[in-house]
């Protein structure tokens, strides 16, 4: 992996992290389940931008399809799973949607990356042409909020709060 690919990729993941801890968690994890998950399938349903990697003259034409074509495919079907999983997510199927667009997008960026490392897309970033802010700019972020929607999934969900008892809660303060 070349130096500046690695440090870009390092970088990304320390500001995209910042940003999830200071910024991302803390809007979400005081939500409702299918509204927490919500804004992540929406980031995720734009994962049909790892087509790029197909398409010529965005990337050299010496990128390995053994890269190429994994990375663009695993990301387009994340896409799919990830608007299917907008469209059914307060149904009984749409937690299970969830699960399975979680897994395969995350095995897929995992796997992207070790293909990347074995065919020596690292090693030679002009590979990637354009795309080279995929991997250096998207993927950190795609990656944690993969974390943040498995810790959201493996949490129970909230009971809805009772505004009845929040209210008398809030005239009778000794009662708290």
């Amino acid at each position: 992996m070349s130096p500046q690919f690695g440090i870009s990729v390092a970088l990304s993941f320390v500001a995209w992290g910042v940003v999830a801890r200071r910024y991302v968690w803390p809007a979400l994890r005081s939500r409702p389940r299918a509204d927490a998950l919500r804004p992540i399938l929406l980031l995720h349903s734009f994962r049909f931008v790892g087509l790029a990697f197909l398409v010529p003259g965005v990337v050299s034409p010496d990128l390995p399809a053994a890269f190429a074509r994994p990375a663009a495919y695993g990301d387009l079907t994340t896409a799919l799973l990830a608007l299917l999983g907008l469209a059914c997510l307060r149904s009984r199927f749409g937690i299970a949607v969830m699960w399975v667009f979680n897994s395969v997008g995350s095995a897929d960026l995992i796997y992207a990356f070790y293909r990347a490392d074995r065919t020596g897309v690292g090693n030679e970033p002009g590979l990637q042409g354009a795309a080279y802010f995929i991997p250096t700019v998207l993927v950190p972020l795609l990656l944690i909020t993969h974390g943040l929607a498995f810790r959201l999934l493996l949490q129970r969900e909230a009971a809805a709060p009772d505004v009845h008892s929040r209210g008398a809660l809030e005239r009778h303060p000794s009662t708290t």
